[in-house]
C-alpha cells in the first residue's frame, strides 16, 4: 500500500535533512569501518581452484569453516552469531566462500552452478553482514524461485556474493565510494571465478541493489574481456552509480534500472561533489532519462521490496536474468 503524498512528502524532508548532516559528517568525520567487536573465527578455508571437479570440496570445506566458526562464536559468548554460522554449516547449503571473522563475508549457491547457462550474481547494500544476512539469502532465494516457475527447464543458479565490508546506512562511509572502490576489484575476481566453473558459456547478469549498484558501477569498465564478461546489470534502488551515464560505465552489458514508488532513495539527492579532498554523493539518477539505461517496472515497493514474491521488480529481474528482454515491462 503506498503512503500518502503529504507522508511521503514529509519522509523526503526528513531524508534530505539526515542526508545533509552526513554531508556535514563526512567532512569532519574520518572514514572508518562500522565499529564491531571482534568475533573470533579460523581464516577462511584453503581451497583448491574453483572448477566442476571441485565445486563440491569447496562447499564441505566452507561448510566446515562455519561449523568451526560457530562454536568458537559460541565460546565468546556471541550467541545469535553462533547461531548464524550452525545455520550456514547446514548440509544443504552450498557456499563458494564463508569468512566469519569480523561483519563476516560469504557467497552461497542457490541452484546447479556447474550446470547453469544462466547465472544471476546478487550484489547487496550497506547494512549486509553475517548477522542480517538472512534477509540477503531471502532476496536470492526469492529469485531462484521466480527462474524456476518462470522457466522450469532452464538451467538457473543465484548467487549472493556478500564479498565486501558493506558500509552502514546511517554512516559516512555510504556517502562516498571508498568501500566500492575496495570491493569492485573482489567483485571482478569473482566473475573470473564463475566463468571458470561454468565453462565461459554462461550468460552472467549482476542484479545490484542500492550501495551496490555503486560496487557495480566500479567494476563494470572491466567486465568486458571473454573471462569477465556479464550479459545484463540490473541497477535497483540505485543511490548513483558514480557514472553520468552508461556510456560512463565503460560495459557492453545492457544496463537496467528501476525504483519502486515508495522507495526512500528517491528522495536523496542524485548529485556528487568533492569537498576537502573527499567525493561525496554518486552523481546522476540512474532513472534518469540522460542516463540512458532501460528503465524497468518495479511496482509501489519500497527500498526492501525489490525482491518481493509477486512483485513486478521480481518478475522482470527474472525475465532480465533468463534473456526475455522484450518481455520486461516498463514504468
Amino acid at each position: 500500500m503506498r503512503r500518502p503524498a503529504n507522508t511521503r512528502s514529509r519522509s523526503g524532508s526528513w531524508r534530505r535533512a539526515l542526508f545533509s548532516a552526513l554531508v556535514i559528517g563526512a567532512i569532519v568525520i574520518p572514514l572508518s569501518a562500522a565499529a564491531r567487536p571482534e568475533i573470533p573465527a579460523p581464516p577462511p578455508a584453503a581451497l583448491a581452484p574453483l572448477t566442476p571437479a571441485t565445486l563440491d570440496e569447496a562447499y564441505v570445506a566452507n561448510r566446515a569453516d562455519a561449523a568451526e566458526a560457530s562454536r568458537m562464536a559460541a565460546a565468546d559468548g556471541d550467541d545469535r552469531r553462533a547461531a548464524v554460522d550452525r545455520a550456514m554449516a547446514d548440509p544443504d547449503r552450498d557456499f563458494l566462500a564463508f569468512d566469519g571473522r569480523g561483519s563476516g563475508q560469504a557467497t552461497e549457491v542457490f541452484g546447479d552452478l556447474a550446470h547453469a547457462d544462466r547465472v544471476a550474481v546478487l550484489v547487496p547494500g550497506s547494512d549486509t553482514t553475517l548477522d542480517t544476512y538472512d534477509r540477503f539469502r531471502a532476496t536470492a532465494l526469492n529469485l531462484h524461485r521466480q527462474l524456476t516457475r518462470d522457466a522450469p527447464n532452464s538451467r538457473t543458479a543465484v548467487v549472493s556474493w556478500l564479498g565486501y565490508a558493506t558500509p552502514r546506512t546511517v554512516s559516512t562511509t555510504v556517502l562516498t565510494a571508498t568501500r566500492a572502490d575496495q570491493a569492485a576489484p573482489r567483485l571482478r575476481q569473482f566473475i573470473r571465478r564463475l566463468h571458470t566453473v561454468t565453462g565461459g558459456g554462461a550468460h552472467i547478469t549482476l542484479v545490484c541493489h542500492s550501495y551496490g549498484t555503486v560496487v557495480c558501477g566500479r567494476a563494470a569498465p572491466a567486465l568486458t574481456t571473454p573471462d569477465l564478461a556479464v550479459s545484463d546489470i540490473a541497477l535497483v534502488g540505485s543511490p548513483g552509480t558514480g557514472a553520468d551515464s552508461v556510456a560512463g560505465l565503460h560495459t557492453r552489458a545492457r544496463v537496467w534500472a528501476a525504483r519502486g514508488a515508495d522507495d526512500w532513495v528517491a528522495d536523496v539527492p542524485h548529485v556528487s561533489a568533492d569537498l576537502f579532498g573527499t567525493t561525496v554523493g554518486f552523481g546522476i539518477d540512474p532513472m534518469s532519462p540522460a542516463f540512458g539505461a532501460h528503465v524497468f517496472a518495479a511496482g509501489d515497493g519500497g527500498h526492501s521490496d525489490y525482491f518481493s514474491p509477486g512483485s513486478a521488480s521480481l518478475a522482470n529481474l527474472a525475465r532480465i536474468v533468463l534473456g526475455d528482454g522484450s518481455e520486461v515491462t516498463h514504468a
